[in-house]
């Protein structure tokens, strides 16, 4: 029973944390005249654009020193890409998440801390089972 308690505790923890990964979008309806208005204001960078940009702000310029990379050096690196490795990494960069993991490690905390509390596991020794 005990084997079985454990399971189904994995079992909804991985689904929970699933869950807790999926995203909502909203859609609403968009004018024509918006349309136009956002294509004639907008133009595409480059890939090499947005990644000069991204080097030159200062706390990217200060990671990479303190890694002991030379700012110069990625300036060279970026430059010898293609347009489309570029626009791909520019891309990969734009989609990275920032700050995620602190969200999915709270989450995983609170289900432990819920099923030592309801008593299928006995992570956290401050806890006392319901059972």
């Amino acid at each position: 029973m005990k084997r079985f308690q454990r399971t189904l505790a994995l079992v909804v923890c991985c689904s929970m944390l699933n869950v807790s990964l999926l995203q909502s979008a909203q859609a609403a309806m968009v004018s024509t005249e918006e349309v136009a208005r956002l294509a004639a204001t907008t133009t595409p960078d480059s890939g090499h654009a947005r990644l000069a940009a991204v080097l030159a702000r200062d706390n990217v310029r200060g990671e990479m020193e303190r890694l002991g990379i030379d700012p110069a050096s990625a300036h060279e690196r970026v430059a010898a890409l293609t347009d489309e490795e570029a626009a791909n990494l520019a891309d990969q960069i734009d989609k990275a998440p920032a700050g995620g993991i602190i969200g999915a490690i709270l989450f995983v905390f609170f289900v432990l801390l819920v099923t030592d509390v309801l008593g299928f596991t006995k992570v956290f020794p401050f806890t006392r089972s319901v059972r």
